[in-house]
């Protein structure tokens, strides 16, 4: 299927993307599932050169089209800002000021086309005391205050791989940032610099948690809280085979249908549900009954029941649980599983993700993709 007749939401939507690591390159996956024909520029010697090793062929860099571009010489900044004319969005992850130190900031960028949309994914944003400071993701979840409830009650706390920042704070609040853009564009007619900062979107992840603090609901210290493991009801426990159930029997109807899973509902000792004085008890009684079974033995129990409960999966073997197969939350992408683009539409449906293009043997020269993007009108 050609670049230009993928189908989806975002059809004939053009992206050039800079090539860089993990957030931004999600942010632009996800504009590619949806239908957008993304072109990433790869500095030479790969996307990736002199930095931290990171796959380009995976599923993070899916649905593209692919061209090499050295942008510290005057002829690649001018390749660059031909693709940027007859571009509708440019995303660039550089550290603040490097755009415009190199000749491609959002004031040649936007003079060259009015209408484009300047994404720009950081960790700490455009400014700001830590602006040009080195970060990670973990970094921007300590400073937004997303990392610190994290964790169990004593403890430190942990961090949930990058999935906070890099992902669910940073490449997806950038495509939501471009997409609401591309919509006021639509009114406007011209474009804009959209500053993405994964300390910025983490922090806004935690609005609920705010909402809890302000009403006493969050008080106690990690761990100790009704989402945070602290409730027995709403937590992980270890089964027979070294695996783990999630409990979420948070309302009174989940909760008895959980006490009749674990074979509990007619026992008068047990302590009350919402009772904080009475959770260690509840936490010992329900450890011990689900280590009494495997993972899928208690999934095989709570399948009919309406409990909130649910099996533990790895990422490896989620594509075979039952519901996920039925709904094909997961695809084949060449050989590999990969989840499916979301969400769905009914009318224009996300075209069927492409494997990510070999950065040797695919790359394409700029006048090939232009020869695809008409002038605008």
């Amino acid at each position: 299927m050609s670049a230009t007749a993928r189908g989806g939401p975002l059809a004939g939507v053009r992206v050039v993307e800079l090539a860089s690591l993990a957030p931004a390159p999600f942010g632009c996956m996800v504009l590619a599932d949806l239908g957008a024909d993304v072109v990433r520029v790869d500095r030479p010697g790969g996307p990736a050169s002199g930095r931290l090793a990171a796959p380009v062929t995976g599923p993070l860099q899916r649905g593209r089209r692919v061209t090499g571009l050295d942008l510290k010489t005057p002829d690649g900044v001018a390749a660059l800002l031909s693709l940027v004319e007859r571009a509708d969005v440019l995303v660039e992850a550089y550290r603040p000021g490097v755009a415009e130190r190199l000749g491609f900031g959002p004031e040649p960028c936007l003079a060259r086309n009015p209408g484009l949309v300047y994404a720009r994914m950081t960790g700490w944003g455009q400014d700001g005391p830590l602006a040009p400071r080195a970060g990670h993701d973990i970094d921007y979840i300590a400073v937004s205050g997303a990392l610190e409830p994290l964790g169990r009650a004593g403890e430190r706390p942990y961090p949930p791989t990058n999935l906070i920042g890099d992902f669910a704070g940073g490449g997806m609040l950038l495509a939501v940032g471009v997409l609401a853009a591309l919509l006021e564009r639509e009114r406007s007619g011209v474009g804009q610099v959209v500053d993405a900062a994964m300390v910025d979107g983490s922090a806004l992840l935690t609005a609920f948690l705010h909402g809890m603090i302000g009403t006493g609901a969050w008080s106690a210290p990690r761990g100790g809280n009704l989402l945070d493991g602290g409730a027995p009801f709403y937590d992980t426990y270890r089964t027979a085979d070294g695996g783990f159930l999630a409990v979420g029997a948070l309302e009174p109807a989940f909760y008895a249908a959980l006490l009749t899973g674990l074979d509990l509902a007619d026992d008068p000792d047990l302590p009350a549900q919402y009772d904080p004085a009475g959770w260690g008890e509840l936490r010992r009684r329900f450890a011990e009954r689900i280590a009494g079974r495997t993972r899928d033995e208690w999934a095989a129990v709570f399948a009919d029941l309406d409990a909130c409960v649910a099996p533990v999966l790895a990422p490896g073997e989620a594509h075979r649980h039952p519901h996920n197969a039925a709904r094909g939350t997961f695809v084949a992408v060449g050989r590999e599983i990969q989840p499916a683009p979301a969400p769905r539409f009914d009318r224009t449906p996300a075209p069927p993700p492409t494997p990510a293009p070999d950065p040797e043997r695919d790359a394409l020269p700029v006048h090939t993709i232009l020869n695809t993007w008409p002038p605008r009108p």
